[in-house]
């Protein structure tokens, strides 16, 4: 399979960042978008709304349903599923994108947020996956991507932030059980984490304005991403992926047209867990 049309993919967090960048390179293919996210109104310090992700899908060439999803309520997420299904018919594709994130240490972490972060990370992809799956399990090529990382499990990973990398990890054990669990049915479950950080709200956020300089754009996740889902879900389960060694296994050679302005290969930072 070259390319992504005729499908349907069901993409948390949607509405900006990573989730929507790979939401409009499918809908260049003619795919049909589910935005599941929690903005249907204009933030006031985060850009873009699940109508305003909707636009731009469509203007792509794809065809997109927002719907208002919290990955934490369960009946929402099985309403929006429900919904997904009625409106195109299936579901092929299930992209756990939605993430909260909290980089402090074991004294520094309120509960509230050691919650979050565990009910949207780690909570939110098992259930949108358990939602999802029955869909899955009737479509031609399913695949469940997750926006985690590789398990390493060294103390330097879990030091500095321990909360947040236990509620990513779950996102990644999610890939590692259900990759074996749904093999023999046909459904790929894998994995796909950048290897420099990328310019989202998230990362402006935690650097500042002068961040986007050292980041790459979110489109190289979305070319990674898209190189794994035409795959044959039969031939490639279970594994975590990095975006930049999917896209040089597929031959590409030049990354600079992923550097934001003023940016420099050689001052690009590392992401987490790498």
């Amino acid at each position: 399979m070259s390319d992504l049309g005729g499908k349907v993919l069901f993409i948390t967090g949607a509405s900006r960042g990573i989730g929507k960048a790979i939401a409009l390179r499918a809908a260049r293919d003619g795919a049909a978008v589910v935005i599941a996210a929690k903005t249907d109104k204009p933030h006031r310090k985060l850009p873009g709304t699940i109508y305003t992700a909707a636009e731009e899908i469509e203007q792509a060439g794809g065809r997109a349903l927002p719907l208002v999803v919290d990955v934490r309520d369960e009946e929402a997420v099985g309403n929006a599923v429900k919904a997904a299904v009625q409106h195109f018919g299936g579901i092929d594709i299930l992209i756990n994108n939605a993430s909260a994130i909290s980089l402090t240490g074991t004294l520094e972490t309120p509960m509230r947020r050691y919650d979050l972060m565990h009910q949207v990370n780690a909570r939110g992809t098992f259930l949108c996956s358990q939602k999802c799956l029955p869909a899955l399990l009737e479509a031609e090529n399913p695949h469940i991507l997750n926006i985690s990382p590789p398990l390493n499990m060294e103390e330097r990973w879990f030091a500095p932030h321990v909360a947040y990398t236990m509620a990513k990890y779950g996102m990644s054990m999610c890939v590692l059980g259900m990759a074996g669990e749904f093999r023999a049915k046909g459904v790929a479950v894998n994995a796909l984490w950048p290897k420099t950080a990328i310019d989202t709200a998230a990362m402006a956020m935690l650097g500042g304005p002068d961040a986007a300089r050292n980041c790459r754009k979110p489109e190289i996740m979305a070319d990674a991403a898209h190189r794994i889902l035409t795959r044959p879900s039969r031939e490639a389960t279970g594994n975590f992926y990095i975006d930049e060694d999917v896209l040089r296994e597929a031959g590409v050679e030049d990354f600079s047209i992923y550097l934001n302005e003023g940016g420099r290969e050689d001052r690009l930072l590392p992401d987490f867990f790498l």
